[in-house]
């Protein structure tokens, strides 16, 4: 091999690990409750739930008015229901936001 080669391979090498390093980096970054919406709680109605907020409001903790976290549900348009104000402690038999995954099941597998 030359030394231009191994210059280049070296250099291949450092943008694939850089690359890889970004990446992480850029999912580390992002949100880890993608289903957490910021609430008025004030603004509930059966048919519709409740109004999403600017995050704002339940960042400050001094909204003007009852906002809150609010973790799952279905989203149409600027409303939000069939959620939780309680966020899943990621256990088993409790009640909250549930994700799957990997492994998720409680079911076992093998033969």
């Amino acid at each position: 091999m030359t030394d231009s080669t191994v210059q280049r391979r070296l250099r291949s090498g450092t943008v694939v690990l850089g690359g890889v390093g970004l990446l992480a980096a850029t999912l580390t970054a992002c949100d880890s409750d993608p289903d957490k919406r910021c609430v008025d709680r004030d603004s509930y109605t059966t048919s519709k739930g409740y109004k999403v907020v600017d995050d704002k409001y339940c960042k400050s903790g001094s909204s003007g008015g009852n906002a809150g976290w609010y973790y799952g549900g279905s989203k149409s348009g600027s409303r939000v229901k069939s959620g939780s104000f309680t966020k899943s402690s990621g256990g088993s038999g409790g009640s909250g936001v549930s994700r799957g995954g990997f492994g998720g099941g409680k079911g076992s597998s093998g033969g």
